[in-house]
Formats: C-alpha cells, sequence, structure tokens
C-alpha cells in the first residue's frame, strides 16, 4: 500500500503501519524532510508558533524558539524518518489515482507508477494557496503574493502594504510587516474574533469536532484554526497595543494604486499580500470522482465512504498538528484492517 507525503500525518501513518506490519512506501513531493513546515518563512521562529503537536514515541523537546520553525522541525522530521527506518521516497510528485481494473489503485507520479490495494493521502494544503478573485485585481500596478511566497518582512520597508486575511498567518505577518513598512492596512471579511489566556487542549477537540461534523456530511471542510480564534502572542499584543491590528472591511475592488470600497473609501498601496489560506491539496485524486453533492468528500473518521480504499489524514479534522498524529495511527489501523479482511475473503 501506498502512503502519499511525508509531513507529519503521513509520517504518523507509516509509523504505525510498520507497527503493524502492513508493508507500505511513502512517496512525498518535497526535496527533503519537514512537510509544509520547510517551506515556511525564515522570519517564523519556532517560538512564534502556535504549538507543534509531537510525532509518535519521539518528543520535540524544547528546542531555542529563535531559531527558525522551518529549520527545526524539519531536522525533526529528518530525524523520526530516519530513526524509525521510514519507507519515504523523494521527491515524488503523485499526479493522479485511479482505478487499476483488478479492485486496485493506480498511482501515476513523475517517477513512474505504483499499484496499491489502499492508499493513505496525507498531502495537506501548502499547494493549493488559495487566490480570492476581486474586479480589478488585473489592474493593480504593485505586486501581489500570497503567504505560501512570503519570505519575511525585509522585502517590504518602506513600502506600503494591504494584508488580506483573518486568520494567524495574517495576523503574524502584518506585526512584523508594520515593523519596517511605511504604513499597513488589514482588512477581512468578518470582524476578528481574539482568543484572550491559553490555548487549552479541550478546546482543540471542540473545534476538531466542529470540523468533523462537516466532513461527516460532506461538506468542505473549515480550518481548525478558523473555529478556535486568533491567539494574541506577543508580537500580536504589541502590534495591537501599537494600533497595527485596526481591521477594515473587505473592499469592493482593486485599482491600479491600492484597493477601494464602493463608500468611496481608498487606500493607496504598493503591496497586497494575500494572507487567504489554502485548500486540501486533492486534484490527484479526482479521477476517483470521491466528492459529495455538498462539494465535500464525505468522511467517517479517516475513511471515506464512498472508497473505502481511500483514507484522508492532514483533512478536515487532523489538518491541523494537534490531531495529525492520532489521525495517522486511526487511518493505520482500519488499513491494517482492511487487508486483513480482504486476504481472508481471497483465500
Amino acid at each position: 500500500m501506498l502512503v502519499i507525503g511525508a509531513g507529519q500525518a503521513g509520517l504518523s501513518a507509516s509509523y504505525f503501519l510498520r507497527h503493524y506490519g502492513v508493508e507500505h512506501v511513502v512517496l512525498d513531493g518535497n526535496a527533503g524532510p519537514g512537510g509544509a513546515w520547510r517551506h515556511r518563512w525564515p522570519s517564523l521562529r519556532l517560538g512564534k508558533v502556535h504549538g507543534i503537536h509531537d510525532l509518535p514515541d519521539m518528543p520535540l523537546g524544547k528546542p531555542d524558539g529563535s531559531l527558525p520553525a522551518s529549520e527545526v522541525v524539519s531536522a525533526y522530521f529528518e530525524r523520526f524518518e530516519r530513526e524509525n527506518a521510514l519507507p519515504v521516497q523523494r521527491p515524488v510528485r503523485v499526479t493522479s489515482v485511479r482505478e487499476n481494473g483488478d479492485g486496485r489503485l493506480l498511482v501515476v507520479t513523475d517517477k513512474g507508477e505504483w499499484v496499491a490495494r489502499a492508499v493513505i493521502n496525507a498531502t495537506g494544503t501548502w499547494d493549493r494557496p488559495f487566490w480570492p478573485h476581486y474586479p480589478g485585481q488585473g489592474t493593480f500596478r504593485g505586486r501581489q503574493l500570497h503567504t505560501a511566497g512570503y519570505r519575511g518582512p525585509e522585502e517590504f520597508a518602506g513600502k506600503r502594504v494591504v494584508v488580506v486575511g483573518g486568520g494567524a498567518s495574517a495576523t503574524q505577518a502584518l506585526a512584523e510587516i508594520s515593523l519596517v513598512a511605511a504604513e499597513t492596512t488589514w482588512v477581512t471579511r468578518r470582524p476578528p474574533v481574539w482568543r484572550e489566556g491559553p490555548f487549552k487542549e479541550q478546546d482543540g477537540r471542540a473545534a476538531v469536532a466542529l470540523v468533523d461534523e462537516r466532513v461527516r456530511a460532506g461538506l468542505p471542510p473549515i480550518s481548525v484554526v478558523g473555529v478556535t480564534g486568533l491567539g494574541v502572542t506577543p508580537d500580536v499584543a504589541d502590534a495591537r497595543a501599537r494600533g497595527v491590528m485596526e481591521r477594515l472591511p473587505m473592499f469592493d475592488r482593486v485599482v491600479p494604486d491600492g484597493v477601494a470600497w464602493d463608500d468611496g473609501r481608498h487606500v493607496e498601496a504598493d503591496v497586497i499580500l494575500w494572507a487567504t489560506g489554502f485548500r486540501a491539496a486533492l486534484d490527484h485524486l479526482a479521477p476517483l470522482h470521491l466528492r459529495a453533492p455538498g462539494g465535500g468528500i464525505t468522511m467517517d473518521g479517516t475513511r471515506v465512504v464512498p472508497d473505502p480504499r481511500v483514507h484522508l489524514i492532514g483533512y478536515g479534522p487532523s489538518a491541523s498538528t494537534v490531531g495529525a498524529t492520532r489521525a495517522g495511527r486511526a487511518a493505520a489501523r482500519e488499513v491494517r484492517d482492511l487487508l486483513a479482511r480482504r486476504a481472508v475473503s481471497a483465500a
């Protein structure tokens, strides 16, 4: 069988598959370990992230919080792969998963084809940044970028920057850009909901439950972080005290020199940073026709209801470090049981 993706969810699944004695291969599209973390901007220090849940039986410990999160987490994942001898092959990019004609799945990649009795998909969201469309977007004379391409605040020194989005990446980027930019403007579709105080385990469970309810109904998942509210980190608290986090409602259109509202308001800008999140990277599963009428994929735990050979982790309720390890274990256990039942029926 195959695991697609070697982020936290994929590595957890591989670890438990090995524990259960299930032969498998992990295909990862990245050049090295770390999953999406290896692409985080260098100025995102470990001490600024909301938290990283431990991989199975290997605590991250308490590394220096001033180090880049991308470096620390990538090294942690690399150590986990090495010490557990996980069968990761990279870089291998999966282009499609389709029926093989014999009850198995054909997995097509840029490095050849695999045939699998089951697939655990752990491709996450990083490869699908979401860019909303607004009138006039193509007329803007300045620079537009998504947080997927954000590398730090230095390149915005002296610029007028509009940050679009109401998530944690928006507030993190806004807080540090505001220290060097000539002017910053923050716009969101809805007023921000701030979460004061520590994020407790029961808060995480409640948020995951809400997302799980949607995917069981075949609806597109919402962000776990979006349910929990925005955490007030020291950087964000400082930015709020400086008046940086005064949010404006979403503009109605983009104009050549900035953004504008129908009420006559206009903000000039050199840069628009779209901190508008990501969507699940599932295009390679399209040949299996898994989508429900509601636009999502109907799930029961990690199992895709229309096709029990396919499990999704790092999707919906497990699209966070809180749920990724647990989902990897659950998917591995269900795949083990599925393969055992098929072996008995074939005997």
